[in-house]
């Protein structure tokens, strides 16, 4: 018989499902992800069971299937979020929506329980959902709350059922990882059984038993991901078998496509071709503002420019597979598991995309993996840590970054004392559902960084119909309410524009050591104002696997060097600061 070994995780769509797989590995245990509907009866390896968050409402939705017998199975069982939720509608308490949504770090103050051993009392957690546990179900016990009116915690000591309302697995919640470690350790009684040498081999493993005898023609966009892709595949399969493609799609950073080149080649990279695109793209883009429609054209050109250069190369058919370098917040974002709420579809998650991995003529070796986890493999196989902890960027480049309007010509307006609704919309993740919404700026203010950080997630707690709050560090906000948004879409102008001011941002903030905590800094251009018609924002992030984001301040000088230059240009009207996290914001406007 069978040692049972793993702890099994039922997904009901939530973002982060694939990140509490990630945290049980860290913490040296298998985990497995299931279909929320799983029998009962195919867990026979299990010892432990958590049940994900997800985008449905137990308030506006009928509750997602679970086979009853789950219960009966006498196992612990850990809810997070929707699987909180579930639990309490499940064993008869209450669900409700309303003025408890949380979004955001959250205060929690925990009771005595076997899950909360060694636990501070006081801690912040990672909050996002719009539902809440009112009330408790039969046999259940409150062991935490927060600064809302919700159940942040609970419990049944008989059956060790434990349901959380916050992410334990997210990296902002302080004290997550040990909340888990309980669970898998005291309650559970599981033994260590997996490691980073297991996830290597096992990466190896796939690679060999997907390709067989195929080659591959990589996509290489020269970020992070792609490179260590390139080196892995070619470690595994051999120089001959693997070749790359570097489509310069006209939106890439300053002098990029460039850098890229001379930077792979050399790494020892020297089967890769460079292919101008810009003429393509720019008249496949022209005229096109709305963001899904944008990502999905790009995803299908770069489709497409592949086909015709594998042609041409005579490499397409079956001895070849194309090779992407999609790592798992690319596949979730773009709604990849039955539940999920596509947030925005990644260029390389398009449909045709999809039904190629159908067929199995896609190889994505790094698909599972996070961005952290991308830059230790890359280490370890030895490339440069000037590639390896690249910010990263990405795939449609600056083209997601230069905001286009069909011309609504919208004002701004009002919706607070010190609050102004800015008519432009950005794509948010709010409670696991994709959110289209307007950002908020902040008027007249003079708050510290420390009291911005708890301004932000007030704001769109309160106010639903936005999804970002902004800081004016740049422009006359006397002048806010007279400015429009203004009809323009992707042009060669308008990229140099953001090219310069990109690359004044991001020399700046390399430049300067105590930047060294921001993971990114992507910087978009809006066609909003009242003078020159165009604004930016600066939206600085730190992040450990871009799941989740906190905002980061730029040291003073520093912002104001960036400023400076970019006034110098008198090319733009506003400089705004993206005061947001993740959620409610993605790291990306579009």
């Amino acid at each position: 018989m069978t040692e049972k070994n793993e702890v099994a995780i039922l997904d009901f769509g939530s973002q982060y499902t694939h990140l509490i797989a990630r945290r049980v590995r860290e913490l040296g245990v298998i985990s497995h992800i299931y279909p929320n509907d799983v029998s009962a009866s195919k867990l026979k390896n299990t010892k432990g069971i958590i049940l994900s968050g997800g985008p449905r409402s137990l308030v506006r939705d009928p509750r997602l299937e679970i086979d009853k017998k789950i219960f009966e199975l006498g196992l612990p069982i850990l809810g997070l979020c929707y699987g909180h939720q579930l639990l309490a509608d499940f064993f008869g308490g209450k669900v409700e929506s309303g003025q408890a949504r949380e979004y955001g770090l959250a205060n929690l103050k925990v009771s005595d329980a076997p899950i909360f051993e060694g636990v501070k009392k006081n801690s912040q957690v990672w909050m996002s959902h719009g539902d809440h546990v009112s009330k408790l179900p039969k046999g259940f016990t409150q062991i935490a709350g927060s600064n809302s009116e919700s159940i942040a915690a609970m419990y049944n000591a008989e059956k060790k059922f434990y349901g959380f309302q916050f992410h334990p697995e997210v990296a902002h919640s302080q004290e997550g990882k040990k909340m888990l470690n309980n669970f898998i350790f005291n309650i559970c009684n599981l033994k260590k059984n997996w490691d980073t040498a297991s996830m290597m081999m096992e990466i190896d493993n796939e690679i060999f038993k997907q390709a067989d005898n195929k080659n591959v023609f990589l996509l290489v966009s020269g970020g992070v991901d792609s490179a260590v892709c390139f080196a892995l595949l070619e470690k595994v399969l051999g120089k001959k078998r693997v070749y790359g493609l570097h489509i310069d799609s006209g939106t890439m950073r300053l002098d990029e496509t460039k850098k890229i080149s001379e930077a792979l080649h050399k790494l020892g990279f020297k089967n890769l071709h460079v292919y101008n695109a810009e003429k393509e793209f720019l008249a496949a883009l022209k005229n096109i503002s709305e963001p899904e429609q944008k990502r999905k054209i790009i995803g299908n050109l770069f489709l497409d420019i592949t086909d015709r250069i594998m042609k041409e190369k005579k490499m397409s058919g079956d001895n070849w597979l194309l090779g992407q370098g999609t790592i798992y917040p690319d596949t979730i974002e773009s709604g990849g598991t039955k539940n999920a709420d596509v947030i925005k579809t990644h260029h390389n998650r398009v449909p045709r995309v999809q039904q190629m991995i159908a067929d199995g003529k896609i190889i994505e070796p790094l698909k599972e993996l996070y961005k952290d986890e991308v830059r230790k493999i890359g280490l370890k196989l030895g490339l440069p840590a000037s590639i390896v902890m690249r910010h990263p960027f990405p795939g449609p480049g600056l083209a997601i970054r230069c905001l286009c309007s069909d011309g609504s010509d919208e004002l701004a307006s009002e919706i607070a004392l010190n609050i102004m609704k800015l008519p432009v919309k950005s794509v948010g993740v709010q409670g696991d559902e994709r959110s289209y919404s307007n950002p908020a700026v902040l008027l007249n203010n003079k708050q510290s960084w420390t009291k911005l950080r708890a301004i932000s997630p007030a704001i769109t707690n309160t106010h639903k119909e936005v999804n970002r709050v902004l800081l004016t560090v740049l422009g006359d906000e006397k002048n806010l309410g007279k400015s429009k948004l203004t009809k323009a879409y992707l042009t060669k102008d308008r990229l140099e524009l953001l090219r310069k001011i990109d690359a004044i941002v991001d020399e700046a903030i390399l430049a300067d050591k105590k930047c060294n905590k921001i993971w990114q800094c992507p910087t978009v251009m809006i066609p909003f104002g009242f003078k020159n018609k165009e604004s930016i924002v600066l939206r600085p992030v730190e992040s450990e696997e871009a799941m989740t984001v906190s905002f980061a301040q730029i040291p003073e000088n520093t912002l104001n060097k960036i400023i400076k230059k970019i006034k110098a240009l008198n090319a733009v009207d506003y400089i705004f600061y993206d005061l947001t996290n993740k959620p409610p914001g993605t790291i990306e406007w579009e």
